[in-house]
């Protein structure tokens, strides 16, 4: 059987550095009885400065042809006056787009080593292992009309319109029922019905496929405002929050400081399953943005995107217990107490740059086997 295809999309800033990281743990793999045929391409501002564009049409071919793509970040003042259209997000964006990645899923687990850096008390959030589920190509950032308006006077008019059809809605919870299923079996269903008429389809479409396909699954609802509220209150009484792209954007950023960290937090963005194959479309990538500010400087943390890869193996690869092998490795190579420069702190620890951390979690991989 042939191999699976990853391409990697390095981009811009610190991607280039992490990604090289990653590789390791690839290259780990395949050494390991898990080979990959790794491809690599550019997307974002270096993708621009190649092309004129923030990712090309061959590019986009071997995403389109790839079982995943991981993409490092993307953006950075070098590009701040380019045409609107080929900013550096304008290829992230293409990728969601063409490839119909509905679904964003943003993990917010805290390593017991770094409970004491969340801005929480280490009580509330020590075991701290969550999912969020995003709707990531509907509601107000897609919808029409999208629009400003002069009416004259000195006054102007802004419209963002928030959308959703019923197929949208059940395919992005079926998502989240489905995962729910290889976790504690519990959603919660966050929106704003008491004010938004897309929440109360929301909610009515999530309790239907809730009741038609996925009873089994413990199912609950929150107004997103009380959500955001409970978050940072009590935030482990969560398992898999589903919600809008707004709700999601601002929801899955709170859970994200609840961990200490953005250099640890992965995440996925998946299409529909194929008819034919079952394969989704799929692209990983680290929550965190480019820093343009400290690439090249050997500091940035490589653990969200190795943990990106890590949800490439559980999602796309059929590897669950490789990627359970690879998120203990990073367990085990923080609780030795190695930290990147954005990890020192509480506790103490040994600095150690990029391309260290890199070298430390293979070393624990190979002492796993």
């Amino acid at each position: 059987m042939a191999n699976p295809t990853l391409l990697i999309l390095p981009g811009d800033g610190i991607g280039p550095e992490v990604m090289a990281e990653v590789r390791k743990v690839v290259d780990w793999f395949g050494r390991n009885g898990r080979p990959f045929d790794v491809d690599e391409d550019l997307v974002g501002g270096c993708a621009y400065d190649a092309h004129g564009q923030a990712i090309s049409d061959a590019a986009m071919e071997r995403a389109q042809a790839a079982d995943a793509v991981l993409l490092g970040a993307v953006g950075g003042p070098k590009w701040d006056k380019v045409p609107y259209d080929a900013r550096p997000e304008a290829g992230l964006l293409r990728l969601r787009k063409d490839l119909e990645l509905f679904a964003n899923l943003r993990p917010a687990k805290c390593f017991d080593a770094l409970a004491d850096f969340s801005s929480l008390k280490r009580e509330l959030v020590e075991g701290l292992d969550i999912l969020i589920v995003r709707e990531l190509t509907g509601g107000v950032y897609f919808g029409e009309p999208k629009q400003i308006t002069d009416l004259g006077n000195g006054q102007k008019r802004a419209v963002d319109t928030q959308v959703y059809d019923t197929f949208e809605i059940e395919r992005i919870s079926a998502v989240a029922f489905e995962l729910a299923r290889l976790r504690d079996n519990r959603v919660c269903s966050m929106e704003k019905r008491n004010v938004m008429k897309s929440g109360l389809l929301w909610h009515d479409v999530v309790e239907a496929t809730h009741a038609a396909r996925f009873a089994d699954v413990q199912l609950t609802h929150m107004l997103a405002d009380a959500g955001g509220m409970q978050l940072v209150r009590a935030p482990k009484q969560f398992d898999v929050i589903v919600t809008d792209n707004l709700f999601g954007d601002m929801l899955s950023d709170v859970a994200a400081m609840l961990t200490g960290s953005l250099g640890m937090l992965p995440s996925a963005s998946l299409g529909a399953p194929d008819p034919k194959t079952g394969r989704r479309k799929a692209l990983y990538e680290p929550v965190h943005g480019s820093a343009p500010d400290i690439a090249g400087q050997g500091k940035a943390n490589p653990i969200a995107c190795v943990l990106s890869f890590a949800m490439a193996l559980r999602y796309s690869f059929d590897a669950g217990a490789e990627a359970d092998r690879l998120e203990a490795a990073v367990e085990k190579v923080l609780a030795d107490g190695l930290r990147t420069a954005d990890l020192v702190g509480p506790g103490g620890g040994a600095t150690v740059s990029t391309s260290e951390m890199g070298d430390a979690i293979v070393a624990a991989l190979e002492a796993s086997l």
